[in-house]
């Protein structure tokens, strides 16, 4: 057991340098802008959760999914980037989270407009890149003793994750509204950059003769 200690270290530190949650903390900041504490809470644990289930899923099933659909990672990425960037155009324009609804289509309103698993969930933190680095890792770790090493370092990594994105309150008494809407606009930017990034990315491996 020992012996793959740095194993599940060195998984553990690049999901947190792949994802970086504390990156991502304005843009949950931005994302939940018009939610309430408790919404937010709601949208913070959730996210999370979701994030444990996708690599959860990819870790034992990911290349097979992938294969079975005849989908590339570069693929994955070039829609993962996409849809980074139609998100940060929503950002860009203070539209993201806007509420307008009465009280009848409050519940069915919520439940369309929940970001909680998309974008923050999937592509913002389980995005390509963990994706693939979770596929790898489970590719040379296939013993029952070593995946479940391997899920228990996801789960110490949404904690870390959940806690990193619950002092979002904190921000948001230091900043105030007119703050919040500076920095989604700035994160909408950063965010559309990423994006694109993302899809050239995909691109090039799909497409060497582009480099």
């Amino acid at each position: 057991m020992l012996d793959v200690l740095p194993v599940y270290l060195k998984f553990f530190i690049g999901l947190m340098a792949i994802i970086n949650p504390l990156g991502l903390l304005p843009v949950f900041v931005s994302l939940t802008s018009q939610q309430t504490a408790q919404e937010r809470m709601k949208t913070n644990t959730t996210a999370n959760l979701a994030v444990m289930v996708i690599l959860w899923v990819s870790m034992l099933f990911g290349q097979v999914i992938l294969d079975i659909f005849g989908i590339s990672i570069a693929s994955f990425r070039i829609a993962g980037g996409a849809l980074i960037t139609l998100i940060a155009w929503s950002m860009l324009q203070g539209k993201l989270g806007e509420v307008r609804h009465n009280k009848e289509e409050k519940g069915e309103f919520e439940a369309k407009e929940s970001i909680a698993v998309v974008p923050l969930a999937l592509p913002l933190m389980a995005g390509p890149g963990a994706i693939s680095s979770t596929i790898v890792y489970a590719s040379q770790h296939r013993s029952p003793t070593e995946l479940l090493g391997l899920a228990l370092v996801v789960v110490i990594f949404a904690l870390c994750s959940w806690g990193i994105f619950r002092s979002a309150s904190l921000l948001f008494r230091i900043m105030g509204k007119t703050g919040v809407n500076v920095v989604t606009r700035i994160m909408g930017l950063i965010m559309m950059s990423l994006g694109i990034e993302i899809i050239v990315a995909g691109l090039k491996h799909m497409f060497p003769a582009l480099t």
